[in-house]
């Protein structure tokens, strides 16, 4: 499974980099409603966890912040550092489920619609990793799909996203992610809907986590 996911991601972000920023214009809004939302004191170091074009890195940059983004795919990371104007930014190729940081690095952890393209067992490693690198009381976003509350809403995400998602999108629609947290010790400050209630922000502090890998 966990050679299978390396390989097929590789290869699915590979062929998407070139067009993935036309995609992004469905969430550019969401970027800063983002960085609004976590709230981070002036100062902060940012992680950009599983970061794509770093359109995500760039909203926190802009804001000040300086930002770390990493991901799997040299591709998307190649597209990223070709629109990187910002001083404050620096990209790195690397696997989420084992950061090449020390403990409590950074002020805040975030992942953005990264971690519906994962499978479970890749899901929790990563998510144990983003405690481990973030700072005691540090923050810990997380932005993905969420299903609205109407069925015509449900149905469009449901079916709709599949067009242009990873085989693990149905699987993580799926998934209890409150209760996922919960099991690792994870507890969600606040939340916050967006995109018409097809994704959420979830705000964590890891003084509520456990840091147990």
């Amino acid at each position: 499974m966990k050679e299978d996911y390396y390989s097929y991601t590789k290869k699915w972000f590979g062929r998407l980099a070139p067009f993935y920023d036309m995609v992004e214009l469905f969430v550019s809004g969401v970027r800063d409603k983002v960085v609004e939302f976590t709230y981070a004191r002036d100062g902060s170091i940012i992680l950009d966890v599983c970061t794509g074009t770093g359109e995500q890195a760039f909203a926190f940059a802009r804001r000040g912040y300086d930002v770390v983004g990493i991901d799997l795919s040299e591709d998307m990371l190649e597209v990223a550092s070709e629109k990187n104007k910002y001083g404050n930014v620096e990209f790195e190729v690397a696997d989420a489920t084992n950061m090449p940081f020390n403990d409590n690095r950074f002020d805040v952890s975030s992942v953005s619609f990264a971690l519906h393209d994962m499978p479970s067992t890749i899901r929790v490693k990563v998510l144990k990793e983003m405690v481990r690198v973030s700072r005691p009381k540090g923050i810990l976003i997380i932005v993905d799909y969420a299903l609205p509350k109407n069925k015509i809403g449900r149905y469009l995400i449901r079916h709709l996203a599949k067009l242009y998602e990873s085989k693990y999108y149905s699987e993580f629609l799926k998934t209890d992610l409150r209760s996922l947290l919960g099991k690792l010790g994870i507890e969600i400050e606040e939340e916050l809907p967006i995109m018409l209630g097809a994704a959420k922000v979830l705000k964590c502090l890891k003084e509520a986590m456990s840091t147990t890998r």
